[in-house]
């Protein structure tokens, strides 16, 4: 049904997925950099394809609605809401009397600014597993977002200025947001302008916010791409990372900010093997993450294998 080579394929329909070399036909999850290429011709969500369009430029594409099935080359295709960003989507493919999920990236816990994921069974699934070691179980999301608050209102008493490091894609959007209900109003770096811009033309309002134009009001927090500066000579800045790797203690020296939080646009480790659960796979492929992850799957009685290995080529 697939091969991985420099990527995955299907080859029951000669259509490449998420890779990162350019392809005659392509499934594209969502519109991160690391999942996109300049291919012929895309199937992807609405969404997905003005982001991909935003990043890359126009391309040829075929719009999939979330839930419903479409044939291409001899198989179904349907594209399921994965949770992860705007317009982000697990592949569901149906041939040769099999059932294969795709998930991408992807996170089963509630996000203020993507849809719910939705998985479904299937025989062979394909899964992302970044957080997939145990020290990587994410906190409550309302506590995480209580600390934050907590967080901004001292650096604002300070009279500092906090900035925040989150991807112009996404997590920028998400954090926006959740600034606005906190009672924040935000300034965000162009980059991240020009994709709130694009959630809300796809109705996902975000609050009061407004584009970086070298100034700072009282009461205000910047949103930036991570590592990104903004010239404020007369005013100290106090820069936070929102990533699911602030889990571990000594991210913020990682990533050279002076606070880092453990919010995440991905599954973390209990919702890896959630999904599992729930899609109940005869195989299990595990990509973009620790192989100690395989080997639990394995205990677990899945028979889980890594997705990738420079020996592994044909698959089904």
């Amino acid at each position: 049904m697939f091969v991985y080579q420099h990527g995955l394929r299907l080859t029951v329909a000669d259509l490449a997925i998420d890779t990162r070399r350019r392809h005659a036909r392509a499934f594209v999850s969502h519109a991160h950099s690391d999942h996109i290429a300049r291919h012929d011709y895309v199937l992807c969500t609405a969404p997905t394809a003005a982001l991909m369009e935003h990043r890359l430029g126009k391309r040829t594409v075929r719009i999939m609605e979330p839930g419903e099935p479409i044939s291409w080359a001899g198989v179904t295709l349907t594209a399921l809401p994965a949770g992860h960003c705007l317009g982000a989507a697990m592949l569901r493919v149906e041939a040769e009397g099999r059932s294969l999920l795709y998930t991408g990236d992807f996170k089963l816990s509630p996000s203020a600014t993507a849809a719910a994921a939705e998985p479904v069974r299937a025989d062979i699934l394909i899964m992302e597993s970044t957080f997939g070691m145990p020290e990587y179980r994410m906190p409550p999301q309302d506590e995480v977002l209580a600390q934050l608050g907590d967080l901004l209102r001292r650096i604002l008493e300070s009279e500092a200025v906090p900035v925040i490091e989150a991807y112009s894609l996404g997590k920028g959007q998400e954090i926006t947001r959740r600034l606005h209900e906190m009672g924040y109003p935000v300034v965000q770096h162009p980059r991240v302008w020009e994709v709130s811009r694009i959630y809300e033309s796809f109705g996902v309002k975000l609050g009061r916010y407004r584009r970086w134009d070298g100034t700072i009001e009282p009461g205000e927090a910047a949103v930036v791409p991570p590592r990104t500066r903004l010239e404020m000579p007369r005013r100290r800045q106090v820069r936070v990372a929102v990533t699911g790797w602030a889990v571990d203690p000594a991210a913020k020296y990682r990533l050279g900010v002076d606070h880092a939080l453990p919010l995440s646009d991905h599954a973390d480790y209990d919702e890896l093997l959630e999904m599992v659960e729930r899609v109940a796979p005869q195989v299990v492929y595990c990509t973009h993450g620790s192989e100690e992850f395989v080997n639990r799957l394995q205990e677990l009685g899945w028979d889980a294998r890594p997705l990738g290995r420079s020996t592994q080529r044909r698959l089904f």
